[in-house]
């Protein structure tokens, strides 16, 4: 099978190292997240992943994201059917999938160069999946959601730390006048490891981490009319998978520090 050769920019070679770690954990014999879909995709695909094999701490913090995600989507979907998911900065994220028959329209939003690489892989035309090939600070992208009052789950995972404060606030905004109600499941950064902490398998591209904010509380102070509902931390991910992690997630300081799963509710 001839595989294919995609050509990287900054953002796009984030979401192969993501995709990737997802991919390699769920070859595991006694894996603890099941992505099949791109599992298939890293068979198809022609590049070299041996920074990511040597990132851990990358690789960890996606696989524990995964775990807390999965889990929050799938209950939210017990709750509510027919819902309509707004999947910001989507990459090569394949959730959708893992949860087909379960909402009625799921919309996969990210940079025009990032959607184009997707459609390499992955065709998503409607009536059911749709790709939207538009900045997530562009308005434009919400003109372009077929809603009328449905039950709206909006994702953000792995963006807000590369933005700025008024970036992720913009986006909030036009969620804000999009939709009547909302319910949003948002990953953030501590500031200081937003300052600190650099990932070795992009550290050559142009993907730099700039923004972080302590948890949902703080965050919540920006985003009216946006109301906390809870953090999860990636620790408490973590400790699914790594045994250290079963005392650490319990110690406030590593829980604290950790990359949050933030819920808000409009």
């Amino acid at each position: 099978m001839d595989k294919i050769k995609v050509s990287m920019g900054a953002v796009p070679e984030t979401m192969l190292q993501t995709m990737y770690a997802r991919a390699r954990e769920s070859q595991k014999p006694n894996a603890v997240i099941h992505d099949e879909k791109a599992v298939e995709i890293i068979q198809k695909l022609d590049y070299d992943f041996t920074l990511a094999d040597k990132d851990a701490p990358m690789s960890s913090g996606v696989i524990a994201r995964t775990i807390i995600l999965d889990r929050l989507v799938s209950k939210y979907f017990d709750k509510h059917q027919n819902a309509v998911v707004i999947n910001i900065a989507c990459g090569l994220d394949t959730r959708c999938y893992r949860n087909e028959g379960r909402y009625a329209r799921w919309y996969n939003i990210d940079l025009p160069d990032t959607i184009n690489v997707r459609k390499q892989f992955l065709q998503e035309e409607g009536p059911v999946i749709y790709q939207i090939a538009e900045s997530a600070m562009d308005s434009s992208w919400a003109e372009r959601i077929n809603y009328h009052g449905e039950p709206v789950l909006v994702i953000i995972e792995g963006l807000t730390m590369y933005l700025s404060e008024s970036d992720v606030k913009k986006i909030f905004e036009i969620i804000d006048n999009k939709f009547t109600h909302a319910y949003v499941l948002v990953e953030t950064m501590n500031p200081f490891m937003a300052a600190h902490i650099k990932e070795k398998s992009i550290d050559k591209s142009n993907a730099k981490f700039n923004w972080g904010i302590k948890n949902g509380k703080e965050l919540e102070k920006l985003i009216p009319p946006f109301k906390y509902v809870r953090d999860y931390s990636l620790a408490g991910g973590m400790a699914e998978f790594v045994s250290a992690y079963k005392v650490l997630s319990k110690i406030p300081a590593i829980s604290n520090i950790s990359n949050k799963i933030t819920i808000l509710k409009k």
